[in-house]
């Protein structure tokens, strides 16, 4: 065939993360020794509970379709979810069950971007956000967030960028790759920009059960957002569920419905075995999660203590998530034993990988060339291992 495909899929980045995890899965799948922050993905089983919720979904014959925005009962806790732990009100008729969170940014994007319409995105940003704007026919609107201000942008950097264009921002909070928390008062700061400018808010949440030592408050929550923020929120990291693909969107009332058309002629509804194991997720609240924010709080302050004695130069702690953004622009211009010039964080990450087995992600990925991306959601053996390979990757350039 000579007609042309869809141009507008084709200009879309493949995703920098999932390729380097994928590549360092198959180094090990042939046998060679590769240690792998790249996923994020914690590294703890599914809650028992969990496990057995959908079990005994399939056993019960609950395999039928459902209403494509999601079976009732489980929208029903989603509302009582954020109600009770986000002070939020929303309806059943609110609340879109999804394929993962991923899926659920989609669908606010696909509900309100027209063609030329411009999407602010903070940087650094996670890898699909641009890309899917540009895949609806918007225009991404890069704000960077740089690590004197802790990775995020302010309320004078947001009106600086608003324009007549500007139909919305995507708001990454605890944000990926970064780890940064916005505070109440930064939150509330950026609300009186989004409200005065008449914009709307796609708020991704999914980290929002790991944050180390403040208070996670939603983007929805202030004055004047309720009506136009989009809430995007997951069960794939709080309650260890990657492969379950299950998340959801919380909208206005005129949105959702929006985003309900959209999904009953995509995707209809996201699978029910992963909805009733959802439903038991929300029921059995936050203990496990906040098991887990402890430990990655340990590794955390491990990776930091690591990386601080080999660059020597202090390394701030992440606020939250399970990323550590480490800075290494000092490194850039050295030679590998190669020979080879290290031009940029993919030169870098490349070099590490091919001498050290080490996958990590090059800051490009994420708007940000001058760091590097490592995933603390992984064994203490991982990442002893993982410092140990850095160690002596650095350590093994020349000026």
């Amino acid at each position: 065939m000579t007609r042309a495909l869809s141009t507008r899929t084709e200009n879309i980045a493949a995703s920098l993360t999932v390729a380097i995890d994928t590549l360092a899965k198959q180094m090990i799948a042939d046998g060679k020794d590769v240690v792998s922050l790249g996923a994020g993905e914690p590294d703890f089983p599914t809650p028992t509970p969990i496990q057995d919720a959908a079990c005994e979904a399939i056993r019960a014959g609950k395999t039928r379709y459902t209403a494509p925005v999601g079976i009732l009962d489980v929208r029903k806790e989603v509302c009582s979810k954020l109600k009770r732990e986000n002070g939020l009100d929303y309806a059943p008729e609110q609340i879109i069950m999804t394929s993962g969170a991923k899926h659920a940014v989609f669908n606010a994007l696909a509900a309100l971007v027209n063609p030329g319409d411009e999407v602010i995105i903070p940087a650094p940003y996670w890898v699909t956000y641009p890309e899917l704007v540009k895949w609806l026919g918007g225009t991404p609107v890069f704000v960077q967030a740089g690590v004197e201000n802790d990775f995020k942008i302010t309320a004078a950097q947001l009106q600086d960028a608003v324009t007549e264009k500007t139909k919305a921002i995507l708001l990454n909070n605890p944000c990926n790759p970064t780890g940064s928390v916005y505070t109440r008062e930064e939150l509330e700061s950026l609300a009186k920009v989004i409200v005065k400018n008449d914009i709307y808010c796609i708020s991704d949440e999914v980290y929002e059960y790991f944050v180390y030592n403040d208070t996670f408050y939603s983007a929805a929550a202030f004055d004047g957002m309720a009506e136009r923020t989009i809430v995007v929120n997951g069960f794939s990291k709080s309650y260890c569920m990657t492969g379950w693909r299950i998340g959801y969107d919380a909208a206005p009332a005129p949105i959702a419905k929006i985003i309900g058309k959209i999904q009953g002629q995509a995707t209809h509804h996201p699978s029910n075995v992963a909805q009733y194991a959802a439903l038991a997720a929300l029921q059995m609240g936050k203990t496990e999660a906040d098991k887990m924010c402890a430990t990655f709080k340990r590794r955390r302050d491990f990776m930091v203590e690591r990386m601080t004695a080999i660059l020597g130069e202090s390394v701030k702690a992440p606020a939250g998530a399970f990323y550590l953004f480490l800075p290494i622009a000092k490194l850039y211009g050295k030679k590998t034993p190669d020979g080879n010039k290290i031009g940029g964080s993919i030169d870098f990450c490349k070099y590490l990988l091919e001498s050290e087995g080490l996958a990590i992600v090059p800051g490009a990925a994420f708007g940000d060339d001058t760091c590097v991306r490592f995933s603390y959601a992984a064994s203490d053996e991982s990442l002893a291992k993982a410092c140990e390979r850095f160690e002596r990757g650095v350590k093994s350039l020349r000026e």
